[in-house]
């Protein structure tokens, strides 16, 4: 199934294996089957992924969703403050982990090899259970540049590290969570025109939230960059949507995404309206494909979408919370 569903090429087989996850996932996940029997959806005839129920984000805090006969190889957990109930997601198998986010990486940004991964993520290394830093460390290990590397708060290092690069003409990506980010650029600014810089999104109570447009002025004019890429993930998915610019994020072809009605959550809306985001990612194969997120969005006709924030009363966590 694995390779069947890394290798979609079109909305035909995407279709299909939505179909067959589904099935698989209603019978051997308890949490999701009880969900989809609770709706009445249990024995619907479902001809097509926009009609499969999709299950609250927020059943990850409270509920094991697991297949049956599977045991945890890791467990994922997201970030949150004090007191705060935090997301569990239990990967039955890393290699699905592995396979999505290298897949994913390389269909955006080519083979890693010849990126040096720089890393600016203070908040999410001082805490364990990371799905991000986990894929962070893989990407820099398999980057072979001897720059690849995590920057705590050493911002000089950091800023030397980034101007070698752009003299030897080095590709470089820097991932860095959004304050610490800022607080570089009120540091230090370096004009690299070629450097991609992804910003993972949130503050983590560390700054004031900024709207988008705002906070990618200031990072365009601290890197000497045109655009700022972006990072679309949480605990609870096992892939990625990337954003080249402008807060418009595109997935890889065995994720999607889909808006649904912010007063009725069983009801779908229409490409260009506001709505709460529903992810399908097939490569939680043993967890739960068809999930519920809090973040609103909109989605576009060629199934691009941003970001537009969340809903009022949602925890804040570690997925993208910049608000259009």
């Amino acid at each position: 199934m694995q390779e069947r569903i890394f290798s979609i090429d079109s909305e035909e087989k995407f279709n299909e294996v939505c179909l067959e996850v589904y099935h698989y996932q209603k019978v051997k996940c308890p949490v999701y089957g009880k969900y989809v029997d609770l709706l009445g959806k249990a024995k619907t005839d479902i001809n097509h992924y926009t009609q499969i129920p999709f299950l609250p984000i927020d059943f990850f805090k409270t509920q094991q969703i697991l297949a049956e006969g599977h045991q945890a190889e890791i467990t994922f957990t997201s970030s949150g403050t004090t007191g705060m109930v935090t997301s569990q997601h239990q990967v039955a198998d890393l290699s699905w982990y592995e396979k999505s986010f290298r897949s994913c990486f390389q269909r955006f940004y080519g083979e890693v090899e010849n990126i040096a991964v720089l890393a600016l993520l203070p908040s999410y290394l001082e805490r364990s259970g990371s799905s991000l830093i986990y894929m962070v460390d893989d990407l820099i290990e398999g980057s072979q540049h001897p720059s690849s590397g995590y920057f705590l708060y050493n911002h000089e290092d950091l800023c030397s590290t980034l101007l070698e690069l752009k003299k030897s003409g080095t590709k470089t990506l820097l991932i860095g969570v959004t304050y610490a980010l800022l607080d570089f650029c009120e540091q230090y600014q370096v004009d690299f025109s070629n450097l991609m810089v992804m910003e993972t999104g949130g503050m983590k109570g560390k700054r004031k939230e900024m709207i988008r447009e705002e906070l990618h002025r200031i990072l365009t004019k601290g890197f000497g960059v045109e655009k700022i890429h972006s990072e679309y993930g949480m605990t609870e998915l096992l892939s990625q949507g990337y954003s080249f610019g402008d807060g418009i994020f595109r997935t890889p072809p065995w994720m999607q995404v889909l808006m649904r009605d912010t007063n009725d959550p069983l009801t779908l809306i229409e490409h260009g309206k506001t709505g709460a985001i529903n992810v399908i990612d097939l490569a939680n194969y043993y967890s739960c494909s068809f999930i519920a997120t809090q973040d609103l969005g909109k989605l576009h006709e060629e199934g691009s979408f941003e970001i537009l924030g969340r809903f009022d009363n949602s925890d804040i966590r570690g997925c993208n919370l910049l608000v259009q």
